[in-house]
């Protein structure tokens, strides 16, 4: 990698490789750009800053184009052109070219590459707000929603996935910068085979509960919940993730460290913002969970959950005593009782399982 450009006495002398051999040298060729694609724009130097100029340049029509098809990807599960890696020959037609046309004028000339403000317009139309309920005329005429007869349905990415549930938990550290954090992870992921032991030094405070963003990522040992949710180990560039749907998931969101911790947190805010009555905690949960009001039947499961669970914790208190942890024991201490809180606890963990908290649809 390169920071600075190098002195003209110091750049080496490129020459073409007849047939590709290094043994084989033509004749010299200097920095350039395809002469099929737009033009060098002439008052820039034949550097790496003229080459950024030359990407970003209003003559261009790819780079806006690839832009707004991953922002498309983002918030549609998948790309205009589904591709979202390979513009080329290789690579999949739009499926609705004239739209894809028109958002890159739109992001390039009247938004001046202003992403949130593109964002923004995606979010507040039609197409984004539609329901995601899926009916048999639908599912006949447009089986693989290509055009977008309904709202997409598709889980969250890894990193999201963890966002959304320390936000729900309330326990989300909103602080932005600074050095990569060590969430909880399971023992051993950092047994080195040949470099010894390495430990894992698991962060304190508000550095365990910061964003996906802030966790160190190991290449040869990639945090693994993520893992688990389809992140790239980072050996590669990937562009476009892959997206399953496997036991081993919510074997995670389920018995995670971390995210039993996140189901402590959630219990404490349902404690303390739920109101008095059972009922009324789990709608808060629900709303919380869902950002909708919760239908009937979801409330009724969840009582009946947690009014299963408090005789069982009632006839165990190690156990009871032992699913609050430590972070946030003595603030659930002040509000409830060990069983009752450990029921909480198994109510909020079902709560951060629901396909409905997992998925954007």
């Amino acid at each position: 990698p390169i920071m600075q450009e190098l002195p003209e006495d110091r750049k080496r002398t490129s020459r073409l490789m007849v047939k590709g051999s290094f043994l084989n040298l033509g004749d010299e060729v200097q920095a350039a750009t395809p002469e099929f694609l737009h033009g060098f724009p002439e008052d820039v130097e034949r550097n790496r800053l003229g080459l950024a100029n030359w990407l970003m340049s209003p003559e261009n029509p790819l780079t806006a184009r690839v832009a707004v098809n991953r922002l498309w990807a983002q918030l549609f599960g998948k790309g205009i052109v589904m591709t979202e890696e390979d513009f080329g020959a290789q690579g999949a037609l739009p499926t609705h070219p004239e739209l894809l046309d028109w958002l890159a004028i739109r992001y390039q000339y009247d938004l001046a590459w202003d992403t949130k403000a593109f964002l923004k317009e995606i979010v507040l139309s039609a197409t984004y707000r539609q329901t995601s309920k899926v009916s048999s005329e639908k599912v006949a005429a447009d089986p693989d929603n290509t055009w977008l007869s309904r709202a997409p349905r598709f889980r969250l990415e890894a990193e999201m996935v963890r966002d959304y549930a320390l936000a729900v938990s309330g326990a989300l550290s909103r602080e932005i910068g600074g050095p990569s954090v060590y969430p909880p992870q399971p023992d051993g992921i950092w047994q080195a085979a040949f470099n010894g032991q390495r430990n894992w030094a698991t962060s304190d405070g508000s550095d365990r509960f910061r964003r996906g963003i802030y966790t160190y990522l190991r290449r040869s040992a990639p945090y693994p919940s993520m893992l688990t949710f389809d992140a790239p180990s980072r050996e590669v560039c990937s562009i476009r993730r892959t997206t399953t749907n496997t036991p081993l998931q919510a074997f995670v969101t389920l018995n995670d460290e971390a995210f039993v911790e996140m189901a402590q947190a959630l219990a404490l805010r349902l404690l303390t913002e739920g109101g008095e009555s059972t009922e009324s905690k789990i709608r808060r949960g629900l709303w919380l969970a869902l950002a909708r009001e919760p239908d009937e039947a979801q409330v009724n499961v969840l009582v009946d959950l947690y009014q299963e669970q408090l005789p069982v914790y009632k006839a165990d208190t190690e156990g009871a005593e032992s699913l609050l942890g430590t972070i946030f024991k003595e603030d659930i201490e002040a509000l409830a009782t060990h069983p009752e809180a450990a029921a909480w606890v198994v109510v909020a963990n079902v709560l951060l399982n629901l396909d409905g908290a997992l998925t954007r649809g």
